[in-house]
């Protein structure tokens, strides 16, 4: 169900509890401050989730209060982790969904690397 990226953060959410250990993950990446795990539900054949150690609940909370350093770190990691993935080459997909109608679902910040085929188009034509 899609969540308001308005509301404060939730320590209840569920990337939190991967954070904190009480869920288990598939870890492709992690330092002190970014964690890069498998999708538990894979949309392609490379589907990972990469999200900051903070308590951000969409894109726009971080770009408005991460420190700059955390959010370089962050973009370079996310490249870093595409690189890591061998994903540049062929080509992939970064998505980050914010808001209702952005469909974001978890209320934590969360950027999707998706790749190993051809994706198709971005949004459904209608």
């Amino acid at each position: 169900m899609p969540i308001d990226a308005t509301q404060p953060y939730d320590p209840d959410n569920i990337f939190a509890k991967i954070l904190r250990g009480e869920v288990p993950n598939e870890t492709v990446y992690e330092d002190d401050h970014v964690l890069a795990f498998k999708d538990i539900n894979p949309q392609a054949p490379v589907h990972v989730l990469v999200i900051p150690k903070g308590d951000y609940v969409s894109w726009d909370d971080f770009a408005a209060k991460a420190p700059d350093a955390e959010i370089a770190h962050f973009v370079r990691k996310v490249g870093e982790i595409a690189r890591d993935l061998e994903l540049v080459e062929p080509g992939y997909r970064l998505l980050a969904n914010i808001g209702p109608h952005g469909h974001q679902e978890v209320p934590h910040l969360h950027v999707h690397l998706f790749g190993g085929r051809p994706l198709g188009p971005m949004l459904a034509r209608g």
